[in-house]
């Protein structure tokens, strides 16, 4: 049976957008919208399985309904930029879903729908509206049902003609009449005011229509019906606005909506660039569409034992070597096999399970030959996996992956297959293609293996001269060779170290964790009244809002919503609700970080040994996996005592953290040249009390905890580009307060305002901003005549540079302290960074040395204007050095 499905595009967006957190990917771009977006297109397409499918979009914010009332949606307020932003990537999402999307000037989606359905309607065509707008509820008829959102987007609620009479008792035609009589204050239609939805309802029910309440003013009694009067043409006019035109000149015809479902080719390029991980593997889009293109032939020579004492002969003329370590984890990854390209052609491959026979030493030897140059993929990656198995990784001389990371950080991810695709070589299949994946995954035949690995390291030895010189061409070969490069030795040799955790302390702090939950339960238990499943979303809700009375925030399917955002709302009216979050961050803290941890424990060493991920963000930041050391919650008392129990290996060491303080806000200093500022950090003030100061227009001592605290948001929103709505949500003010203290903060940081104008006419000439370090953000959008993509662009690259030069400097400081320590002969360690803090293991009589070395070399890592500062600290285990 056929079936069309008709999206009213800007309703679920901004119903997607306000219904889920702020999400964003490692470049930056905020994707809620959108990922809500995708998760109602994927739920009708299984639900639904429609043969003609359209999203329609508003095409601007004046249409014909302003020619007869110009306040028509006059009281809205502007569309926050984190959503303009994704309008765009909301219309890419349409297109590649191959899902027709229409707009046309003048006109509301709502209107190109209403024409649709009446179309459809002709044709006795079965069609679902969806929309979060109740105006849609007019078009319902026999063929047409109308699915409103609810609160979020992901449950609908369908209204056939007997569902709207069930629950208004109204006709669709007469919602019209409803809206004339109330109004809408999200369209800014006026109606009766005074008239609710209850008396909208009641006088409909006694006459029918708008028209008729008019003409029967008089025998309606009380004080509303001198409003009915005067506001007659207010409530015609309503009317009017409310009805929705189903006369648009679409010049689309019905073979034009045919929906043959989605190309996953398409899907899965934007998911990649979006960074939706979990949808890529649920439609199982990871393969990359080179698979299917033409591949070169490669001569292949599998070594085996007997050939292994000839292979030693022929390892000069290896010009690429790639590793294959399989699974996510390198630490707990297995090696398959590696290949050699040799400069005169063909390739060499090796089994793993042969560099453990004796005759393979000179392979071994050669692979930790620190004088036998290698071009590798992933030099980080191999060295911590190879070092598992007992080989050392020596020699390397270029890693690809990360050469092509610099050159485009904003792509997310840099795998030899995208590679070959982007630099035009030969083609080599996705590993999904080759191995499979999930459960699925199973390493192939020695001839398949072999020549796959054989193709990546031929394309290893034909990228290497092409990344050097685009390095050299973009002048960042000095960011390569002298910081990310070394900086990829220096995150393995810590890895490899790992931390030392004291499970013992970490199991007995889970029990106290425990005790507290039970406390807490107990206490929940005696507030409410009753006993109940504190973990069961339905449950909670029937305490909260039935037995307790507490006002309904939000819906879903099942019933009432008890999501955090709610419950902090609901806080200030009942102790409980507090007592629940406490509840649910302690419980977090004892499942995330107590059973979490005490899984990550090595047996063989008594340590966690982290992976950080150095290709990962745009603004170059690190991050870190397995487990996620930088997520460790420091707010709650609770979380800080986790610390805890990362301890030094030896006995009577310490652990030493230094940690840079703001030292975004002084890269910011620095990089405007705005004098109140610089001034701040050179006279060592507290820069959010003077940001107060300067912003308030009030001496130091008239400044308060809350004005501290909104300087402190102001100046870290700058930073990240935050807008009126973001600061808004930051300090729960309005965002007219918001935008106004934004204003305020710009008219007093005049630098400030100086440099986000030029970086951005900058980013116009030159297509790309830079840290001081060169490390360039590509922003492709900053001339689009998109004004949402635009904008977004223009917004990063005012905060990129800053984030980016915070990032290099600690990076800088983590390998210059790596050198010094070499020189120094010490016998510290350097085992984390976390965000701006990097902590070390150090014997107790190299603590005064320490001591000085680490800031002194954090402190100069790179010249700036104002001064970086670093606070030292430091204790028997990682919570005391905090």
């Amino acid at each position: 049976m056929e079936k069309l499905i008709l999206i009213d595009g800007n309703s679920i967006a901004s119903r997607a957008f306000y219904a889920l957190p702020l999400l964003s990917n490692s470049s930056g771009l905020h994707t809620n919208a959108v990922y809500g977006f995708t998760t109602m297109l994927l739920k009708l397409i299984e639900e639904e399985k429609p043969t003609h499918f359209l999203v329609a979009f508003d095409a601007g914010k004046v249409t014909f309904r302003h020619a007869d009332y110009k306040e028509y949606k006059g009281g809205r307020a502007k569309t926050p930029p984190e959503l303009s932003e994704q309008f765009p990537l909301i219309r890419e999402l349409v297109q590649s879903f191959g899902i027709a999307q229409f707009e046309l000037s003048g006109y509301e989606a709502d209107d190109i729908i209403g024409t649709l359905t009446r179309h459809a309607d002709e044709k006795g065509l079965n069609v679902v509206v969806v929309s979060g707008d109740k105006d849609m509820l007019q078009l319902a008829s026999e063929h047409v049902t109308i699915a409103l959102t609810r609160k979020g987007i992901s449950e609908v609620d369908l209204f056939t003609p007997a569902a709207i009479q069930d629950k208004y008792g109204l006709t669709p035609g007469q919602i019209t009449d409803l809206k004339g009589l109330m109004g809408d204050a999200s369209d800014n239609i006026p109606g009766i005011p005074g008239v609710g939805e209850k008396t909208a309802l009641k006088f409909l029910h006694q006459f029918g229509t708008v028209e008729e309440v008019l003409a029967n003013a008089d025998e309606i009694s009380g004080k509303i019906k001198d409003k009915i009067k005067e506001h007659a043409d207010d409530a015609r006019m309503s009317k009017e606005l409310a009805t929705i035109f189903r006369d648009v000149p679409v010049e689309m015809k019905l073979d034009e909506l045919q929906y043959a479902g989605y190309e996953g080719t398409a899907l899965g390029a934007l998911f990649r660039k979006l960074e939706f991980k979990s949808l890529l593997d649920k439609l199982d889009l990871t393969a990359s569409s080179q698979e299917g293109e033409e591949q070169e032939a490669i001569e292949v020579e599998i070594v085996d034992r007997d050939r292994l004492g000839a292979l030693a002969g022929r390892l000069p003329e290896v010009e690429a070597l790639h590793i294959e370590i399989v699974g996510e984890n390198p630490h707990v990854s297995d090696f398959i096999g590696l290949a050699l390209s040799l400069k005169q052609g063909g390739c060499l491959f090796v089994p793993a399970a042969l560099l453990d026979v004796p005759e393979a030493g000179a392979l071994r030897d050669w692979i930790a030959d620190e004088k036998s140059p290698k071009t590798v993929y992933d030099m980080h990656r191999a060295e911590v996996g190879l070092y598992w198995k007992g080989i050392a990784l020596g020699g390397v001389a270029f890693d690809v992956l990360i050469a092509a990371y610099l050159l485009d950080p904003t792509e997310s991810t840099h795998t030899l297959n995208e590679l070959a695709g982007r630099y035009k070589l030969p083609a080599v299949p996705a590993d999904e293609a080759v191995f499979g994946k999930g459960a699925k995954f199973k390493v192939p035949d020695i001839d398949t293996l072999g020549l796959h690995l054989s193709r990546k390291a031929a394309l290893l030895a034909r990228l290497k001269p092409i990344l050097n010189a685009e390095l050299e061409k973009n002048e960042m070969s000095r960011l390569y060779y002298e910081l990310e490069f070394p900086l990829a030795r220096v995150l393995a040799g810590m890895e490899k170290k790992g931390i030392r955790v004291d499970a013992g302390g970490l199991r007995q702090l889970g029990g106290e964790l425990g005790q507290a939950i039970e406390k807490l339960v107990e206490g929940i238990y005696k507030e409410a009244g009753s006993e109940f499943n504190l973990n069961s979303p339905k449950q909670l809700g029937d305490i909260l809002f039935d037995k307790l009375g507490l006002p309904i925030i939000k819906k879903t399917k099942t019933g009432y919503s008890t999501d955090a955002e709610v419950l902090e709302k609901l806080a200030p009216y009942n102790g409980v609700v507090s007592s629940i979050l406490n509840y649910r961050q302690l419980a977090k803290l004892q499942s995330t970080y107590v059973e979490g941890l005490l899984k990550e424990i090595r047996r063989d060493t008594g340590k966690v040994h982290t992976y950080y991920q150095q290709t990962i963000a745009a603004t170059g930041r690190l991050s870190s996996q397995f487990p996620n050391l930088q997520n460790i919650p420091i707010r709650l008392e609770e979380g800080r005592k986790i610390r805890k129990v990362f301890v030094p290996e030896e006995q009577g060491w310490l652990m030493l953290a230094a940690d840079y303080s703001q030292i975004e806000l002084r890269v910011l200093a620095h990089i405007s040249g705005d004098e109140r500022m610089k001034d701040a950090f050179q006279n060592d003030m507290d820069v959010h009390t003077k940001t107060a100061m300067d912003v308030f227009g009030v001496p130091e001592s008239a400044v308060d905890s809350n004005m501290r605290r909104q300087a402190k948001a102001v100046n870290f929103g700058i930073v990240y580009g935050i807008s009126d709505y973001g600061l808004s949500q930051n300090l729960n003010i309005t965002r007219k307060e918001a935008a106004q203290f934004i204003e305020q903060y710009f008219a007093v940081f005049e630098g400030v305002r100086r440099y986000m104008d030029e970086i951005v006419k900058q980013a116009r000439t030159n297509g790309y901003v830079s840290t001081l370090l060169a490390r360039r953000r590509y922003l492709p959008e900053i001339n689009a005549s998109n004004f949402n993509l635009r904008s977004f662009a223009e917004r990063t690259a005012m905060n990129s540079p800053i984030q980016g030069t915070a990032a290099d400097i600690i990076k800088l400081a983590m390998v210059q302290i790596d050198e010094r320590m070499k020189r120094e002969r010490v016998r510290s360690r350097m085992l984390l960074q976390v965000h701006d803090e990097l902590v070390f293991e150090v014997p107790e009589e190299e603590l005064e040395l320490m001591k000085q070395l680490v800031p002194e070399v954090m402190e100069s890592a790179l010249a700036l204007d104002v001064p970086l500062k670093v606070d030292v600290s430091y204790g028997d285990n990682w919570y005391e050095a905090k």
